[in-house]
């Protein structure tokens, strides 16, 4: 088998590649270990960067992005019992967009198919070889080898794609807490997202829709699921987002609990000799900042963009760029990840002189317009670089 790119992963980036890639002429080949009912399943965090709703309008996949997504032209931070507005679209004239990653993987799976795309479902990926480009898969209870052009290790985290990554740095730092996250089939009891910071904790009250809400609460890393009935949460949740004016949570049925553990991570470079890596595969970030998808929207459109210069011209002037070009964007969302999170979560044993630090913080933020526009710029996403807009 041979094709032109082979893709290891169909997640977002891996469908948004080779979608890009189909619109240029140019094949692929997306391998996905799972089926594609797991796939379209997983639930993911959907707060999309303008920029990120403009390479899916561009890439044909806009249409119910559009009808459904909701726009938002400002968030609220919320402590010390009041909250304040920080208006994004007004500060930058750029909005986020909340749109679940498992719809936009529904939409990219079945554009794709319906263009004739290749994507094979319960294929693993064993072996890349980023040198004489192939993967090595099983699929139906067999092996066998695709070869190509060049390799798009779009796996994840966990993918076989950055391990054949010779000499690889990586840099990692790991977090005192997790996030405790719901779905629950009720109406939004906010208009837009409101990030609390509490002594008990940091809460979010996000969406996913107009009759169905996402929230999250901060626990331990080791936090025992099965100790948190669904009154506790809903408890829990009022009391980090109790203000002085006597604002009510809307509580009902929860469908989804999971507990996630938050983490930064960089692999560099990314990429060696035909191999590249995109999204989680080489990088993640803790998702108060909302970065990690669109992290990956941005990858895979910068090396869409080098692909296509190299098929047309012959030129590996963006391929030889594309780690440089993705890490300067990578680091920048890494620190205001970073900073976001530090920003809002409570430090567990952090004494009092260290509260009074991050409240001064928080008061900065809300108070100074030039602080709250260095959040709304990053929030709403910076300038792709590298790609002609």
């Amino acid at each position: 088998m041979r094709t032109q790119v082979a893709i290891v992963g169909a997640g977002p980036a891996g469908l948004l590649l080779s979608q890009l890639l189909h619109r240029q002429g140019i094949e692929s080949v997306v391998l996905e270990s799972r089926d594609r009912e797991y796939v379209e399943r997983r639930q993911r965090a959907g707060m999309l960067e303008q920029g990120t709703t403009d390479v899916l309008r561009e890439a044909g996949v806009g249409e119910r992005l559009d009808r459904e997504g909701l726009v938002h032209h400002g968030l609220e931070l919320r402590f010390g019992g009041a909250g304040h507005r920080v208006p994004l679209t007004e500060l930058t004239g750029r909005t986020v967009t909340v749109y679940a990653q498992t719809e936009i993987v529904k939409d990219l799976v079945a554009r794709r198919l319906a263009d004739g795309g290749d994507i094979r479902f319960e294929a693993e990926a064993v072996a890349v070889d980023p040198s004489a480009p192939s993967v090595t898969f099983r699929q139906g209870g067999r092996t066998h080898t695709l070869e190509c052009d060049f390799v798009a290790g779009c796996d994840g985290f966990h993918g076989v794609s950055r391990p054949a990554l010779p000499g690889a740095r990586t840099y990692t730092r790991e977090y005192p807490y997790a996030w405790l996250g719901i779905l629950a089939d009720v109406p939004p009891s906010t208009e837009e997202l409101i990030y609390a910071n509490h002594e008990r904790g940091f809460a979010l009250h996000s969406l996913r829709g107009p009759k169905v809400s996402r929230l999250y609460l901060q626990v331990a890393p080791d936090e025992d699921l099965s100790a948190w009935s669904d009154q506790r949460i809903w408890d829990e949740l009022a009391a980090r987002f109790a203000t002085d004016d006597d604002w009510e949570l809307t509580p009902g049925p929860i469908t989804d609990k999971s507990v996630t553990p938050m983490r930064s991570f960089v692999a560099e470079p990314m990429r060696h000799d035909r191999l590249f890596l995109a999204g989680d595969a080489a990088h993640i970030v803790p998702p108060t900042g909302a970065k990690g998808l669109n992290l990956a929207v941005a990858d895979v459109t910068v090396l869409a963009a080098a692909l296509t210069e190299y098929y047309a011209t012959g030129s590996r002037t963006l391929l030889d760029s594309y780690s440089d070009i993705c890490l300067r964007r990578v680091w920048r969302a890494e620190h205001f990840s970073y900073w976001m999170t530090t920003l809002l979560h409570v430090e567990p044993g952090a004494d009092e002189f260290a509260r009074r630090l991050q409240r001064s913080h928080l008061d900065y933020v809300v108070s100074s317009t030039a602080a709250s526009t260095s959040l709304a710029e990053n929030y709403v996403g910076l300038p792709l670089e590298g790609v002609a807009s």
